[in-house]
């Protein structure tokens, strides 16, 4: 799918292709992403790619409020990709569906006014060497995963069977990172991670993070709760008491003109 050349001296694969730089979003391998396009020389990159047929390679900016990033601006390791569909929305963006492939590293930016055009080396990504150990951190992430999805209530239960499923560590890694809500800066550090041990347990040490804050935010809501009932129960109880007194008071003054009628009677 990729364009791909030697380097005659490290036999690496090159593939010159369309840059894609990403706002706010970074895609991993094995991930199927819908974005939604909207500028001139993005849209450009786009249209390159599927008429080439050469893939998209796609890069989170370091500041995405950037409008029209530099080279500087954009993050130089991203995803090589395929675009799955392209549609045309009517208000002149475009809707894009990708598949993340393998990660990438920019070698260079190629001369290109219409788009950014890089030279991009794809990395390869083997089996560690130490797999008593990957193993370890592959059971140890999913049970971490397990833990943050029932804390969570913003990933979906079936994602629990899916994580359970996979077998490859490298893949494993890429999918539990996209379904975890962290900072870009995070994500783009896993995705900078090349070696699958230390992958995994990088994810491991950040998830136990997000684990924490989610059982320390749990306990925040459940006093405040407990709080707000104990306040809206007395708030009832207060009510109450002032109908009672209200309505004692009521009679008090009509014993009051009782009496005070007698007395004049009497007199």
């Amino acid at each position: 799918m990729f364009d791909f050349m030697k380097d005659r001296e490290k036999e690496e694969r090159i593939a010159t292709i369309p840059l894609l730089p990403l706002r706010d979003v970074v895609v991993f391998p094995h991930m199927i992403v819908p974005l939604f396009v909207g500028r001139e020389k993005s849209i450009a990159a786009l249209e390159s790619a599927m008429k080439s047929e050469k893939g998209i390679f796609m890069v989170a900016q370091k500041t995405a409020q950037k409008d029209d990033p530099s080279e500087s601006d954009i993050y130089s390791i991203g995803t090589m990709g395929t675009i799955i569909q392209l549609l045309r929305l009517p208000d002149g963006t475009v809707k894009v569906l990708v598949e993340g492939k393998k990660r990438g590293v920019v070698k260079k930016y190629m001369p290109n006014e219409e788009f950014f055009l890089v030279s991009v080396h794809e990395v390869e990504e083997g089996a560690d060497q130490d797999k008593v150990k990957t193993e370890a951190l592959m059971r140890n992430t999913r049970e971490a995963f397990e833990n943050y999805v029932k804390l969570s209530k913003k990933v979906h239960v079936e994602m629990i069977n899916t994580i359970a499923s996979i077998d490859n560590p490298s893949k494993l890694a890429d999918v539990i990172i996209s379904h975890i809500g962290v900072k870009l800066e995070d994500k783009q550090r896993i995705l900078e991670i090349f070696s699958v041990n230390e992958r995994l347990e990088a994810i491991y040490e950040i998830m136990l993070g997000e684990i924490e804050i989610l059982e320390i935010e749990e306990k925040i809501k459940r006093r405040v709760k407990k709080q707000m009932e104990k306040t809206q129960k007395d708030y009832y109880l207060n009510e109450q008491m002032r109908a009672i007194q209200k309505e004692m008071g009521e009679k008090d003054d009509f014993r009051n003109e009782i009496a005070e009628l007698e007395k004049k009677l009497k007199q």
